[in-house]
Parts: C-alpha cells; sequence; structure tokens
C-alpha cells in the first residue's frame, strides 16, 4: 500500500526521495528490516501470550536425548511467520500485481490449514489434528487456485522470441535482425518452464502428452494442474516433515528463500534474463519484495526457534512455508528445480517413504518388519546415533547452501 501511495504523491507532488520505492532492490530491503523487526520484537510479545494461555506443546517420547524437555515449549509460532511476511509484503510490495495477489493468498490459505490442525491439537487435545485427508484436500485446491490463475489470466505472460511469420503485430516488443531473418520479442501466454541443464532449456507442458497424436495441445491444461498440484503437496509435505528439531526447517527455508529471490529477480530483470539466456517474466520481479518479507520472517522467528527453541512453529509455520516455497517456484518457472533446491526436504520425504515401505514390505514377506534408519526422518536417525540436534541443524544448513549455490549455478551450467 505504501507503494501505491508514493507513487501517488510522486506522480502528483514529486516529493525529493521518493522515487527510491520504484526501486525493487530498495523495497526488497525495506521489507527484510520491517519483517526482522516484527518477528523478534513483536514475536517476544506473542510468545508471552502463548505461555499465558499454556498453548504448550505436546511432546511424544521417543526416545531421543533431551526430547522431553521440550515438553510444554509454546507451539503454533508459525504465526509470528506469516505476520512477519504479510505485513512487509503489503506495505511495499505492488499489491495489484497478480504474482503477489497469489502468494499473498498462499500464505494465508496454507497458514489457515496450519493454524486449524494446531488449535485442534492444542485446544481440543487431539494428538492427530486435522485429517490427513483434509490437508491434502487443502493443498489441492491451492494448486487447481494457482494453475488455473496461471494457465488463463492475462497479466501471467512470458516474453518469446519469435519469427516474422509466427509474430503478432499487436504484441511485439523488439524488432531484432539475424542474417536475412527478422525476429521479434512478445509477450504471449505460455505453459513453459525452464529446464535445468539444457542450453535451449525451454519445455511445454503440452509436450507431455506428445504421444497421444495430433491435438496434444488441448491436454496441456490438465497436465499443467496435476505439476502445480503435485509440486504444491509434496513440498508443503516435505517443509511440515522437515520441523522436526529446532531451527532445522527455519534455517533451511531461509536459505531456498534467498535463492528465489535471487530467480525471481533475474527471472523479471529483461537485460539479465537476456544475457543469461533464460526465460524473461515480465513483472515477477516484484515477487523479490515477497522473498525479501519471506526470509526476513525466517531469520527473525530464528532468534527464538534456534537451539534450545523457545517457541515452535507448528504446522501453521511448515505447511505454510512449504506452500510458499512450491508456488513461488512454479510462479517464476523454475519448479523443476525444486528436487536440488529443496534437496533436504526431499531427503527427508524419501527416508519416511523408504522406512514406511521397507517396515511394511518385510513384515508381509518375513512377519517381522524392518527398518532402514533408525528413525525417519532423516534428522531423528543421526539423532538415535547420538549427534547432538544442534549439529544436525548446521550440517543440513551447510547442506543446503550447497545446494542452493548449485541451483544458481544450474543458469550458465548447461
Amino acid at each position: 500500500m505504501l507503494y501505491l501511495l508514493f507513487e501517488y504523491l510522486h506522480k502528483n507532488y514529486d516529493f525529493p526521495g521518493l522515487r527510491l520505492f520504484q526501486y525493487i532492490t530498495f523495497r526488497t530491503s525495506l521489507a527484510v528490516i520491517l519483517s526482522l523487526i516484527v518477528t523478534t520484537v513483536y514475536g517476544r510479545r506473542l510468545i508471552d501470550y502463548l505461555q499465558k494461555k499454556q498453548v504448550g506443546e505436546t511432546v511424544r517420547n521417543l526416545g531421543l536425548d533431551g526430547q522431553m524437555q521440550k515438553q510444554g515449549t509454546p507451539t503454533m509460532g508459525g504465526i509470528i511467520i506469516l505476520l512477519g511476511i504479510l505485513v512487509p509484503t503489503i506495505l511495499f510490495a505492488k499489491i495489484t500485481n497478480v504474482y503477489v495477489i497469489l502468494m499473498i493468498v498462499t500464505t494465508i490459505w496454507m497458514g489457515t490449514i496450519g493454524f486449524i490442525d494446531d488449535y485442534i491439537k492444542v485446544f481440543k487435545k487431539n494428538k492427530e489434528g486435522l485429517a490427513g485427508r483434509f490437508k491434502i484436500v487443502g493443498q489441492v485446491v491451492l494448486g487447481l487456485i494457482v494453475g488455473l490463475t496461471m494457465y488463463f489470466n492475462p497479466n501471467i505472460v512470458v516474453r518469446e522470441t519469435v519469427t516474422k511469420a509466427t509474430a503478432d503485430p499487436s504484441k511485439q516488443i523488439v524488432e531484432r535482425k539475424k542474417g536475412t531473418e527478422t525476429y521479434y520479442t512478445q509477450d504471449v501466454k505460455s505453459n513453459m518452464t525452464n529446464v535445468p541443464f539444457y542450453k535451449n532449456n525451454q519445455m511445454d507442458y503440452a509436450k507431455v502428452m506428445k504421444f497421444m497424436g495430433d491435438g496434444y495441445e488441448k491436454y496441456a491444461l490438465f497436465v499443467f494442474l496435476f505439476a502445480v498440484v503435485f509440486i504444491v503437496t509434496a513440498v508443503s509435505n516435505g517443509a511440515n516433515l522437515t520441523d522436526g528439531i529446532d531451527g532445522l526447517a527455519t534455517g533451511t527455508s531461509a536459505i531456498i528463500g534467498v535463492t528465489l529471490g535471487i530467480l525471481a529477480y533475474v527471472s523479471g530483470n529483461t537485460v539479465i534474463a537476456d544475457y543469461l539466456n533464460i526465460m524473461y517474466i515480465p513483472h515477477s520481479g516484484e515477487l523479490m519484495i515477497f522473498a525479501g518479507a519471506f526470509v526476513g520472517a525466517c531469520v527473525g522467528f530464528l532468534w527464538y526457534n534456534s537451539y534450545p527453541a523457545q517457541v515452535f512453529m507448528g504446522d501453521t509455520g511448515s505447511l505454510a512455508i512449504g506452500g510458499i516455497i512450491a508456488v513461488f517456484a512454479v510462479m517464476i518457472r523454475k519448479e523443476l528445480l525444486i528436487p536440488i533446491l529443496c534437496g533436504v526436504f526431499l531427503v527427508e520425504v524419501l527416508s519416511v517413504t523408504i522406512q514406511v515401505g521397507y517396515f511394511k514390505y518385510t513384515k508381509k514377506f518375513f512377519g517381522e518388519g524392518k527398518r532402514v534408519f533408525l528413525m525417519s526422518p532423516l534428522h531423528h536417525h543421526y539423532q538415535k546415533k547420538g549427534y547432538h540436534e544442534a549439529k544436525i541443524v548446521t550440517r543440513f544448513w551447510i547442506v543446503g547452501i550447497f545446494l542452493a549455490i548449485a541451483t544458481i549455478i544450474t543458469l550458465k551450467l548447461r
């Protein structure tokens, strides 16, 4: 809202200094600072309130060292993260931008699902919380909302280079000469996404159905929706599983957020996108302000969530964080980088999947269930081996930084 206010004042009254708000980097810096203030200053007040209301975590005894000491630690701290994201975004981002609107919807939507789950656990004394099927339904609906909006909204376009024969005269932006051929760049609706490690690194989702023969393009919407729903569900649950020890999910998400912010900036800057030979996405640079608020919220929350944690984010935070990362990656057409960027989330999910699958398999065929890991998710396996959770978290962060660097390198490594 402040962006729109200062833009109005600049156009009509030309106050000195207001032009700064036209720069994405300046507004991103403000978003980070305000987010840190909201999460650290007002976060303390919320923690005191949660303690007063006895909104404490119920810890199951899994035989892990120091686990029962966390009994009664305030939970539902994800509310702090949500406020740290939403307040700076609403103030400093261009809230009429469709990308920003979708991120605000995602934050509130997934935060609400997580809040309901935490509320049932804490106040209704039901350890199971919200039934898993309702969480999945909520994630699927969000995926459909995002997918349909991206597919049909006229403001969500990409800039492509086309030949003179296929160019639309009403959409031409820049004319280029290459030999005797004339090329144009224009903004078009597209199902394209970036594919890492390939020189011509763009893939159309419709081509997944090319084996269907002529007319396969009509299945593009269904393929795209399936991909978005799967990504939102997978990453959201991955973040939820990673939130098992103090600071792990928070720090890992901050690293991912920094990387997504960089990717959003280069994708929304026509000069840099052209230099890197990646897809230029008009107006997506505004997502960098949201990314700044997201990183600031995670880092600020880490002030209280680092070992020994004074507050847990609960599903209010973890489900929202996962949904935000997934939708953000989809909107800047970098969702195929998620297995690299969110590698920590991925191995956590795989460890659970392998553990459960192997246990059921051995029990069925050998009469006794066996385990691959001492405990899953993976961070509990290392706890069982005797590693202190602070050391586990730090090493997972280091792995996360390595994966973030690898993700950025893919922009030029082809």
